[in-house]
């Protein structure tokens, strides 16, 4: 697509501010998000004006307008400041969303200031990437035992055949063992992560306090680990860049904490309920034993970002049939650039693997989840799917899949539950014996267990997650 990068607009051209929106986040949207990007395709085209919580933002809905976005830097920037009306004052002071933006990390930072956070990131995670290096190796042990133990407590709890929601009973408590063990974390972080990451993805009135007690967790656990030094992502990070002070690094993990918790979580989810819903194509790679192939169905069918963070334009350029202006934020919207894909892939022409390769689950461009954290996600991801495939004999939803309840929010669509009646197979309420740990990091096995046992009440006490 031409992006027009010094075209001059249209003198009469209206502007985004000036333009009618709809609010996006609407019970339709919650209900049916297809219907509302179908709606808004055939009134606008790929690029559509929407409010979100207020403020007017271009929604970005046709695939090579998103792909376009993402991998233009030069044209889209990430750095909040580019935003005009950010900068005019034009933004309510309590907008729900705006406490995640102001937070300074790398997903907010362009160019040579960007690539050098990325190769922090790359080296800190590198160890953990390497299936044959003692922290991947330990790290892939400890994912797969913590599924074991979580399923061991399902059996003691609720019995080998019974209900259960494999949300707030699997996933939510796996990838908080995994924070837990891969951050290096005292316990004591643990229990209060997933919900404010929660209220500050989905915007809510307190995720400016969400944000900011999130934040704080993660400066006192980079205080902790430049203290205590072990073998973990925390620590890594100081080694691979020694001048990030404690408050840019807590920076920095509270985001990675964002994408392990509830993006990797929606994913695991996501899977799940393909798998359990019955779509052909996800049962399909499944029965050829291809569970990375099953992942990435999974996320073509329903991506765990629905809508990705902004960008904002660099200068006026035409994007689909509108003129985006210098400073206006747009929104790239992967599920709605998916159903160009599954139209696609849905055709006699074309064959199955286009669509797998060319999902945006990961993302795109310059911006595009590094390849170690890929790799890693891509990993737990499919070990706590497996590890559920391997426990449960039988297991099938309790609610029809158009009555399960989501979180529809401006950015993320995850299930709030995933309830399920099971029966497991024999011998999976055993867990297995953890190993010691060859690590003394903060996030050892004896901490991740000890979150385990902490995780009782939260997990079978009638609280919801």
């Amino acid at each position: 697509m031409e992006a027009h990068r010094h075209a001059t607009p249209p003198a009469d051209g209206p502007s985004l501010g000036s333009l009618p929106v709809e609010p996006l986040l609407t019970s339709e949207f919650d209900s049916d998000p297809g219907a509302v990007y179908e709606r808004l395709r055939r009134t606008y085209g790929p690029v559509a004006p929407v409010g979100l919580m207020g403020v007017p933002v271009w929604l970005v809905l046709g695939y090579t307008e998103v792909t376009e976005v993402l991998r233009n830097e030069g044209q889209w920037r990430r750095d909040i400041r580019y935003w005009r009306a950010r900068a005019e004052g034009r933004l309510p002071r309590d907008w729900p969303l705006l406490a995640g933006y102001e937070v300074r990390q790398m997903m907010f930072m362009d160019e040579e200031e960007h690539r050098a956070a990325r190769r922090t990131h790359h080296s800190a995670l590198s160890p953990f990437q390497e299936a044959r290096s003692p922290e991947g190796w330990e790290l892939r042990a400890a994912v797969a035992r913590y599924a074991d133990e979580l399923v061991a407590m399902l059996a003691a709890e609720s019995g080998s055949v019974g209900f259960a929601d494999l949300g707030a009973q699997y996933t939510r408590p796996l990838l908080l063992m995994v924070t837990t063990k891969l951050f290096g974390c005292p316990v004591e972080l643990g229990d209060e992560l997933v919900m404010d990451l929660w209220r500050m993805l989905d915007g809510g009135p307190d995720s400016g306090a969400a944000t900011g007690r999130a934040l704080a967790a993660f400066t006192r656990l980079a205080a902790h680990r430049r203290a205590r030094p072990g073998d973990d992502l925390t620590s890594y990070m100081m080694l691979a860049d020694p001048d990030l002070t404690d408050e840019q690094l807590g920076r920095e993990l509270f985001m990675n904490a964002v994408y392990l918790n509830d993006i990797t979580g929606n994913m695991v989810l996501n899977t799940l309920l393909e798998v359990l819903r019955g779509n052909a194509t996800v049962r399909r790679s499944l029965s050829a034993g291809q569970l990375g192939e099953t992942v990435n169905r999974a996320a073509l069918a329903n991506p765990p970002v629905a809508n990705m963070c902004f960008r904002f334009a660099a200068r006026d350029v035409q994007l689909g049939k509108v003129w985006v202006r210098a400073g206006d934020a747009v929104s790239p919207s992967a599920a709605a650039a998916h159903r160009d894909l599954l139209a696609i892939s849905s055709s006699h022409l074309v064959g199955s693997t286009v669509s797998t390769r060319a999902h945006l689950g990961w993302g795109a461009g310059p911006h595009q989840c590094p390849s170690a954290a890929r790799e890693l996600g891509g990993m737990i991801v499919s070990t706590a799917v497996g590890r559920v495939l391997d426990h449960f004999a039988r297991a099938e939803l309790t609610l029809p899949p158009d009555q399960l309840p989501w979180r529809s929010g401006p950015v993320v669509r995850g299930l709030r539950v995933l309830p399920v009646r099971y029966e497991l197979a024999r011998g999976a309420g055993a867990a297995r014996r953890a190993e010691p740990s060859t690590s003394d990091a903060g996030g050892s096995d004896s901490q991740a267990r000890g979150l385990l046992a902490a995780l009782r009440k939260l997990m079978f006490g009638g609280k919801k997650v």
